[in-house]
C-alpha cells in the first residue's frame, strides 16, 4: 500500500503542479459521470413510473391541453436525465488543454534551465522534459475515458427521452382503440 501512494508522489512531482489540476478535474468529471449511472439506474426508472402514472391518471390525451401536460412531463423527464451531462462534456474538454498547459510550463522549465546551464545537461532538462509529457498524456487518457462514458450517458439519456415519448404517445393510442372498439 505505502510502495502505491508513493509511485503516485513520484508521478505527481515530475507531472508538475498542473498534473493536480487535471486530477481534480478527472475526479470531478467521474463523480458526475458515477452520480449520472447511479440515476439512470436507480432513480430514472421511478421517474419514468411517476410520469406515467399522472399520464394515465388523465382522462382527456387528445386535447390541445393534454398535449401540452405531455409534452411537460416529456420536458422535465429530459431535463432531469441530462443534467449533468454539459457540464461532464465541459470537464472532457478541460482535460486536454490543462494538458497544454502543462506541456507550455514544462517546456518553459527545459528552456530555462537551457538557458542557465547550457544546451549540455540531459538530466537538468529531464525534469522539465517529465513536466511537459506527463500532464499531457494524463490529460488525454482524462479525456479519452471521459469522453466514452460521456457520449454513452448522452445517448442512452436521449433514447430514454424518446422511450417514455412514445410511452406517453402509445398509451394514448391504445386507449383510442379500446373506446373505438367498444
Amino acid at each position: 500500500m505505502f510502495e502505491n501512494v508513493e509511485i503516485v508522489r513520484i508521478f505527481l512531482e515530475r507531472g508538475g503542479s498542473v498534473l493536480l489540476a487535471i486530477f481534480a478535474v478527472t475526479f470531478l468529471m467521474w463523480t458526475m459521470i458515477l452520480e449520472r449511472i447511479w440515476y439512470f439506474r436507480r432513480m430514472q426508472p421511478r421517474e419514468v413510473k411517476r410520469v406515467e402514472g399522472l399520464w394515465r391518471e388523465r382522462s382527456d390525451h387528445d386535447s390541445w391541453y393534454a398535449q401540452q401536460v405531455r409534452a411537460l412531463l416529456i420536458s422535465e423527464v429530459r431535463q432531469k436525465l441530462d443534467k449533468s451531462i454539459p457540464m461532464i462534456k465541459t470537464l472532457v474538454a478541460l482535460c486536454p488543454l490543462f494538458g497544454l498547459l502543462g506541456t507550455v510550463t514544462g517546456m518553459i522549465e527545459v528552456f530555462d534551465v537551457m538557458a542557465v546551464s547550457g544546451s549540455g545537461n540531459a538530466r537538468a532538462m529531464a525534469a522539465g522534459v517529465s513536466k511537459a509529457t506527463i500532464p499531457a498524456m494524463a490529460g488525454m487518457v482524462a479525456a479519452i475515458s471521459g469522453l466514452i462514458f460521456s457520449s454513452q450517458l448522452e445517448r442512452f439519456s436521449r433514447d430514454r427521452a424518446a422511450s417514455v415519448a412514445d410511452h406517453l404517445t402509445r398509451e394514448s393510442d391504445s386507449r383510442q382503440v379500446v373506446s373505438e372498439s367498444e
